[in-house]
């Protein structure tokens, strides 16, 4: 719920942004150990002008008069936080405080742009740079000003460290806030109930958003003190067609399954078959990770805590996932893996960890069958049946005998269009970690279920300690086991949420107030509604600030700038030189091959795609994914071993295909 700063939006959006990285070096395998928030919490520094903020366990940290630089244990990566007086904006503060830390940067900008002031200051500022891929590199400014003083960070150093302690640098950069400010509570407060009025203030601005968003359509429950007080459907399944969304109406719920997951696990704890501090390979013997130390320390629970230091392994997912996958693959991948940063370091989120630990629930309650349709049947018996999620499931191609929401998002031309569905069939295989369809009122169910602690169906006490703080996300922010918590304002918001080619989601639920809510879109872009409802509905609960909508405005602004710039440095056709350079087939030992042809068409094992290109700053050039949905990934064009390569990069990966 909070606004970090700019480094934050571009590694949280995931892999469907351009990010890249080398694979760092692997950490050594250790005794898997438990963090809380408290554990874990970090010393507070006071900067001499009047600024505090955090400073994360085991970062070196150099201060002066006026500036502070932070490095983290890796050591190549710096945040310098540089004091600046009376300068005319954001964008000369930062320049100015370069100047200071490093008398010769010189970087083209980006972009500039003014994001929403909070937290005490009275004006916020991002700057952006050029840079290109083979830096792996990420480099920042961010400014806000309280009063005649602005306090600059400056980010530079390895994409990989980076997007490995990025919860770090939520729990420090995001909490700097003047000294003098007192932070907005709802502690003690009682929540309003949801009554007429303001189930209908929280869909005229869901209706806004949509409009400003561009969204075709919402799927939206509201929960209050146990019944469900509104579900219902905004807008339309499918963009410009008279199709409208409904309660019933199925979406993709994404990584909202992980949840589910969870609880399927906590019913074998209740039932006393498994414990959740049980050893994986002992439950299950096939389950190995890529040594027999690091498979010998993980636990049911590091599972789904997303604590272990695996990094997330999305690419496979992504390029090398056919129809005929098995859901087998998730261990065959789990066993070349090995974490990069210590048990209970840090918060990093791992998809395949997820996948394993529905798959071995499943295996548990259906032993013989094959993991996958053991899976499907222990969700369908012992969640979907139990909580009457009569239309919610598993598959692409069932999904696709339904009315569903239809997927949308950006491509090359800038705009929301129809996205391509049939994408969305890589988690298949995952799909513990992220494959299932819902609706609204089936959501409503599952929160109903939450709130009431699980009823008569399931045991409390193991349905809640799945809210429980494994790994701090942010300041106020934990992961517990495929659940995620927040206690920024006073009172606990428990939530997750989920992302899939053209679908964005997320549930909450506050038992305090004994409230919850389900949204549900079929647009990349309601990515950015998720955040401001989550604030919006506290407003309305406690009266909070109004700063949802002024977020919402934010975002749509300093997205389409983002956008139209990347556009600006497209070649659309790609360019006729480094198309015709490039080889007619690659291929890459653990993401399969690519074809390529001179249509600007590009076929991998999971499906086909569009692709431009772009010159990059340092004069290679990369081939650029221009469909919607994956709009954005790039491939740098060039040479290895005399061969022709496309070199992929994700934050802690790097792929290399070879001319076949």
């Amino acid at each position: 719920m909070k606004i970090l700063p700019v480094f934050a939006a571009m590694l949280l959006a995931g892999t469907a942004l351009p990010a890249f990285a080398q694979e760092t070096s692997q950490a050594p395998a250790e005794q898997a150990t438990e963090t809380t928030p408290e554990d874990a919490a970090p010393e507070i520094a006071s900067l001499p002008w009047g600024v505090t903020l955090n400073i994360p366990q085991g970062w070196t940290v150099d201060q002066g008069e006026n500036r502070l630089i932070l490095t983290p244990p890796e050591g190549d990566v710096n945040f310098a936080i540089i004091k600046v007086l009376d300068a005319e904006n954001g964008g000369d503060a930062i320049a100015t405080a370069w100047k200071t830390y490093d008398p010769e940067f010189d970087r083209t900008v980006r972009l500039v742009q003014d994001r929403p002031a909070r937290d005490g200051w009275e004006e916020s500022v991002g700057v952006s740079y050029e840079t290109s891929p083979a830096e792996k590199l990420v480099l920042f400014g961010s400014a806000q000003r309280f009063g005649d003083t602005w306090t600059v960070i400056l980010g530079r150093g390895a994409l990989a460290t980076v997007a490995k302690r990025n919860a770090q640098l939520g729990q420090s950069l995001g909490s700097m806030r003047p000294a003098s400010y007192e932070r907005e509570t709802f502690a003690g407060k009682q929540a309003h109930a949801l009554d007429e009025h303001r189930i209908e203030t929280i869909k005229k601005f869901v209706r806004q958003a949509m409009d400003d968003l561009e969204i075709p359509g919402v799927g939206l429950a509201l929960i209050d003190d146990g019944k469900i007080v509104y579900e219902g459907g905004l807008g339309t399944r499918l963009l410009g067609a008279e199709h409208p969304v409904g309660k019933d109406t199925p979406f993709f719920i994404a990584s909202n399954t992980k949840g589910m997951a969870t609880l399927l696990l906590s019913s074998l704890v209740d039932e006393g078959k498994l414990r959740w501090d049980d050893k994986v390979v002992d439950v299950y013997p096939q389950f190995r990770l890529g040594s027999d130390e690091t498979t010998a320390s993980v636990a049911i629970e590091h599972l789904v805590c997303a604590c272990t230091g695996l990094p997330r392994k999305d690419m496979q997912l992504i390029f090398n996932t056919s129809r005929d996958t098995p859901a087998s693959n998730t261990f065959d991948q789990l066993a070349a893996t090995e974490p990069t940063s210590s048990f209970g370091e840090v918060f990093q989120y791992n998809n395949l960890m997820a996948s394993a630990a529905g798959y071995v629930a499943g295996s548990l309650i259906n032993p013989g069958m094959e993991v996958g349709a053991a899976f499907d049947k222990a969700m369908q018996d012992r969640i979907f049946d139990p909580l009457g999620m009569a239309n919610s499931g598993f598959g692409i191609d069932a999904f696709q005998s339904l009315d569903y929401a239809e997927p949308h998002s950006w491509g090359a031309s800038g705009d929301v269009e129809l996205a391509p569905v049939e994408w969305n069939h890589i988690f298949d295989p995952f799909r513990p970690a992220g494959g299932a369809y819902s609706t609204a009122h089936d959501m409503a169910l599952y929160v109903q279920n939450e709130l009431a602690e699980g009823g008569e169906r399931f045991g409390a006490e193991n349905l809640v300690l799945r809210r429980m703080p494994k790994i701090p996300t942010g300041e106020d922010s934990w992961y517990g086991m495929g659940l995620q918590g927040n206690d920024e304002y006073g009172v606990d918001v428990f939530s997750h949420g989920g992302s899939l080619l053209g679908y964005k989601s997320n549930i909450w639920f506050i038992p305090e107030a004994g409230v919850g809510a389900v949204l549900l879109t079929n647009s990349d872009s309601g990515q950015s509604l998720l955040g401001p409802f989550a604030r919006r509905l506290l407003e309305v609960l406690y009266d909070g600030k109004p700063e949802a909508a002024e977020n919402v405005a934010s975002s749509v602004s300093r997205g389409k700038e983002a956008r139209a710039k990347e556009r600006a440095d497209l070649s659309i056709p790609g360019d006729p030189d480094v198309v015709g350079g490039l080889a007619a087939r690659y291929v890459n030992g653990d993401l399969g091959p690519i074809t390529i042809d001179t249509a600007s068409r590009l076929t991998v094992t999971s499906g086909e795609f569009d692709y431009v290109t772009r010159a990059n700053e340092d004069g290679t050039h990369s081939i650029v994914i221009a469909t919607p949905g994956l709009f954005g990934f790039p491939m740098v064009v060039g040479e290895q071993d005399g061969k022709r390569a496309l070199f992929l990069l994700d934050s802690q990966h790097q792929f290399v295909f070879l001319e076949e």
